[in-house]
């Protein structure tokens, strides 16, 4: 039986088991929107191919599935780009489809032509074009495969609009299961050795990979070895935090003790990640230690200093390896301690209470009438008392991100999604996406006025696909983060960072989607009916409130928590506050 190429590509994501594509449509790649119309995947329809990037990839981060996003030629395509490089330095599987113009109309500068290669070459794992219909199938699962192995990262796939109309007779291809490679026993005693024999060691987690729970049994065996757990930055939710071995993250706002506890350890394990630039304070801490990477990148990208020893394995495959003894029985976390006591975990475990610990108080807030605004310390940590660690949280960039990191704790895998690269724009299309993924948990976007409105667009594409996100909106009127760089190089110079906001609550309740305006607005085959025939989002009401004083706050979140649809809390805060201080007091 005979059909086209772009139904022949749909047909194989379907079989790869992808649940959703998130896409901004274009007139390059109709055969596949069509072919889209009859296969039992959802089309998320987004309003900025940032935004449809962005949501692939928090996809990919929560499920461990490549996220699919699929855009158009030349500007579609350029707009996508960010999401790329944040998949790309994130090692993060993502893989885009790009509609391109006809075979004919290549190298004559045609409406909207550019060259896929030359543009994503440098930041994606590889760049393919399905020149032959009869290679659709074969390359879609390559360009699957190819993202989720090894380092994952992206692949961009051409489609130009010609081939996709093109007829085959190939067959809908098998993606082929890859068994992640089990370290040899040898090589685990020989890593047990090393922990043993080590005074002050330490296990670093991070990337991708957690999803699945692993990190709560390695938790588990360096509590019972007593070594202490640190997170590479926007990797918290690798492990539960509520382990006696957690000992804090790396990174942009960490804690002082924190940095200074990893930089004694005198064996380090990486497992997932590596001593990176953000992790190690601009390559300042940590390069004394002998080094253990646990990664299937053999070029060990983004690693910086000494390598004792490189474990190819996921960071499941290894957790397996080491949690059991050669018989399949748990391994006893004895066996890794030598002769240490519990002093240097807890010191350091100790360190990192201490940081999260400290959080200002509504009365100690209400005695600083100097700042205006509400207070973020007293206001995330009732955000975290509410969500108690089982909520999906996703952050943009900038300051405002790192009070949710301070004062949030995480319990579960797939809790967290962030651009690790610093990405603007991410925290709205990524709630978004969380919640489609996940309707039963609460997904909350915390991200800045700046951050927002780069992708704010997307919570209409919320509404339209039954999406429910929290948005919180912190507004300080300036692109923080900048502020505070300019201080410190430049002060009293402010210049670049002013912004004029509207009321982002308002805007929000601007939605008011009844049963007509969501079926007017419903395309068909992008969004399916519900079970009594009415289109999704049908009846949806935003919620938004504007909260400007410290006990509005926690309120304002329980309305918003219990509302059913998307909701925002458009926070003000003073324009001189400053992140939370790395000491563990402040």
């Amino acid at each position: 039986m005979s059909r086209s190429a772009g139904h022949l590509i749909v047909d194989t994501l379907e079989k790869a088991g992808i649940e959703r594509v998130y896409a901004v449509p274009g007139e390059s790649y109709l055969d596949v929107l069509d072919g889209l119309y009859d296969a039992n995947i959802e089309t998320v329809v987004c309003r900025q191919e940032g935004g449809a990037g962005f949501m692939a990839l928090a996809e990919s981060r929560l499920t461990g599935r490549p996220g699919i996003a699929m855009v158009t030629r030349g500007p579609g395509a350029a707009n996508a780009m960010i999401s790329v490089h944040t998949a790309w330095q994130d090692a993060t599987a993502l893989v885009l489809f790009v509609g391109l113009v006809p075979l004919n109309d290549r190298s004559r500068e045609s409406f909207q032509e550019f060259s896929l290669p030359e543009w994503f070459s440098s930041t994606a794992k590889r760049v393919l074009t399905i020149d032959d219909e009869d290679r659709a199938g074969e390359i879609t699962a390559d360009a699957l495969r190819i993202a989720a192995s090894g380092r994952p990262g992206p692949v961009v796939v051409g489609l130009p609009e010609d081939v996709l109309v093109g007829l085959t007779e190939a067959p809908t291809p098998t993606l082929a299961e890859v068994a992640p490679p089990t370290p040899a026993p040898v090589v685990i005693d020989g890593l047990a050795s090393r922990i043993a024999a080590a005074k002050r060691p330490a296990f670093v987690l991070g990337g991708d990979g957690w999803h699945n729970g692993c990190g709560a049994e390695l938790a588990g065996l360096a509590a019972s070895a007593g070594v202490p757990i640190f997170c590479d930055w926007r990797a918290y939710d690798a492990i539960p935090h509520s382990s006696p071995a957690w000992a804090g993250w790396l990174g942009y706002g960490r804690a002082d003790a924190v940095a200074a506890g990893f930089a004694e350890a005198d064996l380090v394990v990486f497992i997932g990640c590596t001593r990176s630039d953000v992790l190690s304070d601009g390559y300042t801490i940590g390069f004394d230690a002998e080094t253990v990477l646990v990664s299937l990148d053999m070029e060990a990208t983004q690693h910086a200093g000494r390598i004792d020893e490189h474990i190819i394995a996921t960071p499941d495959s290894f957790t397996r390896a080491l949690t059991r003894t050669d018989a399949g029985n748990a391994r006893d976390g004895r066996q890794l301690r030598g002769g240490r006591t519990d002093e240097w975990m807890q010191g350091r475990a100790d360190a990192q209470s201490r940081f999260a610990a400290h959080r200002p108080d509504a009365e100690a807030a209400a005695e600083n009438p100097g700042r205006a605004g509400v207070d973020l310390g007293v206001a995330f940590g009732i955000l975290d008392d509410r969500l108690g660690g089982d909520a999906i949280l996703t952050f943009g960039a900038g300051n405002a991100t790192i009070w949710g990191h301070r004062f949030i704790r995480h319990e579960r895998p797939s809790s967290l999604v962030g651009a690790r690269n610093g990405a603007m724009g991410l925290a709205v299309p990524a709630a978004v996406a969380a919640s489609l993924a996940y309707p039963e948990r609460h997904a909350v976007a915390v991200c800045g006025d700046g951050d927002f409105l780069m992708n704010g667009q997307e919570i209409a594409t919320a509404f339209a696909h039954g999406g429910s996100p929290l948005i919180i909106v912190v507004d300080n009127g300036v692109y923080g983060t900048i502020v505070s760089h300019q201080e410190n190089h430049y002060p009293g110079r402010p210049s670049g960072t002013r912004m004029v906001n509207p009321n982002f609550a308002a805007w929000m309740s601007a939605f008011d989607l009844g049963s007509s305006g969501a079926a007017s607005a419903r395309v068909s085959g992008s969004v399916p009916p519900g079970a009594d025939g009415t289109a999704v989002g049908a009846g949806m009401i935003g919620h938004g409130e504007r909260v400007e004083t410290t006990e509005d706050f926690g309120p304002a979140l329980d309305r918003a928590l219990a509302h059913d649809g998307p909701a925002l809390i458009h926070v003000l805060i003073d324009s001189a506050t400053m992140p939370p201080a790395a000491d563990e007091t402040s």
